[in-house]
């Protein structure tokens, strides 16, 4: 129905909903389409326009990335189960105005409830610009927000990476070098993770090797450690990391796991059946986003499972 009106599906929602910020004559439009499609709302849409009770919104800057997807997932399950019409905003960069207007957006009633996926930096400055009085529940790493005081809800990625940290460690790597995916806390609690096992073993503690959230970023991040002859092991910040690090290693004529070593993270479907098989941890983002439309939805969340590490092919003692 939006394509045929030639406008946003938001805008047709807040037709729907008898929004007041929409212009005389694009309600025309919409309304005329309409009557012509012989539209008739469903259960979702008069959800919508009963009010915050009967909906929940999520913004999010990402939709297809593992731990966006399954957090969303695990949102829609659960309000699915409830009888709530779920809508999804995505905030296209944490630019002013792109922020402004997805804040604009759900402060409409007809949103619901908020949920923000907070993992990087358009979500956070969302999650930052919300009314007081807006009921919304965040997303976030480990630790929550810095700057917000919204209820956040999350896993301990920091332990997780301690743990594969030092999983290495005891396979007799000197050191681990880390790919860092980009992080709203400036030190993410994977890269926390990362060093306070490094520490506490009194191993050396590398240079960060900073990674973006696209494989290409990822890839020569890659083609740097594999240059270097003195790298034995890696922990890569997620899964999408590790797998274009692992095309540099071998591009570069570095075995893995007989000459270096590589630790993903979050546990994305397929990881078992690459070659060789991930030794990655496993993140349960489903569950964090059932947690989050719990509470969201005024109950208590039920414990979250920590994280864990899989053990599997990708990992041996070092050459």
């Amino acid at each position: 129905m939006a394509a045929a009106a030639g406008v946003s599906y938001q805008t047709v929602s807040r037709v729907l909903n008898d929004s007041p910020n929409v212009s005389p004559e694009t309600r025309r439009l919409v309304l005329d389409v309409i009557d012509r499609l012989e539209y008739r709302p469903n259960r979702a849409a008069r959800a919508l326009g009963l009010g915050r009770a009967n909906a929940v919104t999520v913004v999010t800057a990402d939709t297809t990335l593992y731990g966006y997807a399954s957090t969303l997932q695990g949102i829609e399950e659960a309000a699915r189960l409830k009888g709530l019409a779920v809508g999804v905003r995505v905030v296209e960069s944490d630019r002013p105005d792109d922020v402004r207007h997805a804040v604009e957006y759900v402060t409409d009633p007809s949103a619901g409830s908020v949920i923000v996926v907070a993992f990087d930096s358009a979500g956070a400055g969302v999650l930052r610009a919300l009314p007081a009085d807006l009921p919304a529940v965040a997303a976030t790493e480990a630790g929550g927000l810095p700057g917000s005081n919204r209820a956040s809800i999350f896993l301990d990625e920091r332990q997780a990476a301690a743990d594969a940290t030092r999983h290495l460690l005891e396979l007799g790597h000197r050191t681990v070098h880390h790919v860092a995916i980009p992080s709203e806390t400036g030190t993410s609690a994977r890269q926390a993770g990362w060093r306070d096992a490094l520490e506490a073993a009194g191993a050396p503690v590398p240079a960060v090797v900073p990674g973006g959230w696209d494989p290409h970023s990822a890839y020569l991040a890659g083609q740097r450690l594999a240059a270097d002859s003195r790298v034995t092991a890696i922990l890569c910040g997620n899964d999408d990391t590790a797998l274009p690090v692992r095309r540099a290693l071998y591009e570069a004529g570095r075995d893995v796991p007989g000459q270096v070593s590589v630790v993903g993270f979050d546990d994305v479907p397929g990881a078992a059946y690459w070659t060789p098989a991930l030794t990655t941890v496993r993140m349960d983002f489903v569950a964090l986003g059932r947690a989050c439309l719990a509470a969201v939805t005024g109950e208590t969340p039920s414990g979250l499972a920590p994280p864990r590490l899989v053990v599997r092919e990708s990992t041996a003692p070092p050459p």
